[in-house]
């Protein structure tokens, strides 16, 4: 075993110097697989300075970020356009498109430039594709965005732009609630011209203050929309849908039809409506009807919708819902009889200067505003403002397009002489034909508010409404209103076996006082004392005359409100005009 083991040794040693060589081998082969892994690594990563620049540009164009896009640009682009030119190409185009959105999508390289995905959103054209591809150019020592104006676009070329050509459908019919048609084609046309007459309207230029709007549903500039009427009210339904084509230069990039908006039916009623014009016989005034149940809008003539005036006395039904909600009073209080009140030290003056007064009911009959202006000093401004918003003061109307009806908020309304002047529909009380008549259809309505409507339903439901006051209230105050077409200002209304509840009002438009000339100091314009000028009542110019009701008072099927501007006394010129405008509505 001695003579073998130096050989055994020197052997294995040697085959050490072997493993060790191969292992050397092997780990310079691997630094240098590594070294190219890494190589290749880095320079797969590598993003070069015209890549940076494209990149920024699609998330800038995504932002809609111009001034960001514009910094991107080289040098020779920008020299040849400039920031603010920039801008308006591609918010011209986004018009043009009818764009409401541009997605932007990462770029690829091509041929030493880069390609961007663009999607476009847009109103009139639906989903727009394309690519838009963005040439490079030098800027330093890098690249930049060698920009022309057809980038501004998918689908241009160099010298083409981009424009549309709009087509507006024919606007749609307007019905009335039995079918009959009131106005279609360009012409608008009517089987009734003396009904669409009233209620259609009629079409003029886009306003200013609006063309905006109009432009970004697509609506040229030209086109003719509703200015009155029921085609204001209606313009966005029976304007359509615009079509049209986008083009590229010469090349069709896309193209809609356009689309004709559905036949409106309406809820008018032929009958009710002629009745309530000939309830205005070429007055200034305004008449309005309504089925309280529905809050369908049966008619409405003149300036129902528009016009804001002082309600004077029909007002009282808020007053009076008040003061009873709030136990203020009740119907048998007895007040006491007086040709005027004194409220902070001036003279209120009852109507005629007549002497007025007993039981709430009796005072509410005749409408005695010696009773009611202090009634609503003694509610408070607070008060009686949170019961008129509740009917629907300082609120939208409901009828797109109408007048709010208004009176200030409790804290500017001023003393006990404002407030007593607000509750009896003077001071600064503004409202119009429809909140009146809606007045009435509420308390009809045991005391909710319906929601007014002017489209028809083959079934229609019964309307929304918003609980004003309770069913008990209403039902006195229904009482009330009873009393005043039965015995009170009220009765030229009352029709032989209906039972009419309504309530008149005679608005001052300038002071009834009136002086003589002995009573105005010498040198003076005025008198020392203006309460003590008589009151001249024979000018029916200076009031206007309104009456608003309900019938039949047990199941009311309609409400109507007519004012009539400087026509003297409600009970007198509009309760006599109501009562056809209610017969219509019950014979039909």
């Amino acid at each position: 075993m001695d003579t073998h083991s130096p050989r055994k040794s020197a052997g294995s040693a040697g085959q050490a110097r072997k493993r060790r060589r191969r292992r050397r081998i092997a780990a310079l082969a691997a630094f240098g697989f590594v070294a190219l892994a890494v190589g290749l690594v880095i320079g797969s990563n590598y993003v070069g300075s015209g890549e940076k620049s494209a990149r920024r540009f699609a998330a800038a164009w995504n932002r809609e970020d111009y001034k960001a896009m514009y910094a991107e640009l080289t040098p020779d682009a920008s020299a040849q356009t400039g920031e603010t030119q920039f801008e308006n190409d591609y918010r011209s185009a986004m018009a043009t498109a009818t764009a409401t959105a541009v997605h932007v999508g990462k770029p690829t390289k091509q041929a030493g430039d880069f390609v961007l995905p663009v999607d476009y959103t847009t109103r009139v054209f639906g989903p727009i594709h394309g690519t838009v591809t963005l040439p490079m150019g030098k800027s330093g020592d890098g690249k930049a965005i060698a920009w022309r104006e057809d980038l501004v676009f998918p689908r241009l070329r160099p010298g083409t732009h981009l424009h549309s050509v709009i087509e507006m459908p024919p606007r749609a019919t307007i019905l009335a609630r039995d079918g009959t048609i009131l106005a279609k084609g360009d012409s608008r046309a009517s089987k009734v011209p003396d009904v669409s007459a009233q209620v259609v309207g009629g079409l003029g230029g886009i306003p200013a203050a609006q063309l905006a709007a109009y432009e970004e549903r697509g609506i040229p500039a030209d086109t003719k929309v509703g200015a009155t009427g029921l085609e204001r009210i209606f313009d966005r339904r029976l304007l359509g849908t615009p079509g049209g084509t986008l083009l590229a230069g010469p090349t069709v990039l896309a193209h809609t039809a356009p689309k004709q908006g559905q036949a409106l039916r309406t809820t008018i009623s032929i009958p009710v409506e002629r009745a309530a014009t000939a309830a205005l016989a070429n007055r200034l005034g305004g008449v309005v009807a309504i089925r309280p149940k529905t809050g369908e809008v049966l008619a409405f003539a003149g300036i129902a919708f528009s016009s804001l005036q002082p309600p004077g006395s029909t007002f009282k039904v808020i007053t009076t819902t008040a003061a009873l909600q709030n136990h203020i009073a009740k119907t048998s209080t007895v007040f006491p009889y007086a040709s005027y009140a004194t409220l902070s030290g001036v003279k209120l003056n009852n109507a005629n200067g007549e002497n007025c007064g007993g039981t709430l009911a009796l005072a509410f009959a005749v409408s005695c505003n010696s009773v009611f202006a202090p009634l609503g000093a003694k509610l408070g401004a607070k008060k009686l403002v949170s019961m008129a918003e509740r009917f629907g003061f300082n609120s939208p109307a409901g009828i797109a397009g109408a007048a709010e009806s208004t009176l200030p908020e409790a804290s500017d309304i001023g003393d006990d002489l404002a407030v007593g002047s607000s509750a009896i529909g003077q001071g600064k009380v503004q409202a119009t034909t429809l909140e009146m008549g809606l007045v009435a259809a509420t308390i009809a309505l045991k005391g909710k508010r319906p929601q007014p409507t002017l489209i028809w339903h083959a079934s229609p439901k019964p309307a929304p409404t918003t609980r004003v006051t309770s069913a008990h209230i209403a039902h006195i105050v229904k009482q009330l209103m009873i009393g005043v077409v039965r015995e009170g200002t009220g009765t030229q209304a009352a029709i032989p076996g209906v039972t009419v509840a309504g309530k008149t009002g005679t608005a001052e438009l300038q002071s009834t006082q009136q002086c003589t000339p002995a009573q105005i100091p010498p040198g003076q314009t005025t008198p020392a004392d203006p309460e003590s000028c008589t009151l001249n009542t024979n000018d029916p110019t200076l009031t206007d005359a309104w009456f608003t009701a309900f019938a039949p008072a047990s199941v009311p099927k309609i409400a109507v409100c007519v004012m009539l501007v400087r026509d003297g006394q409600g009970g007198v010129t509009a309760a006599p005009a109501a009562r056809g405008v209610i017969e219509a509505g019950l014979q039909n």
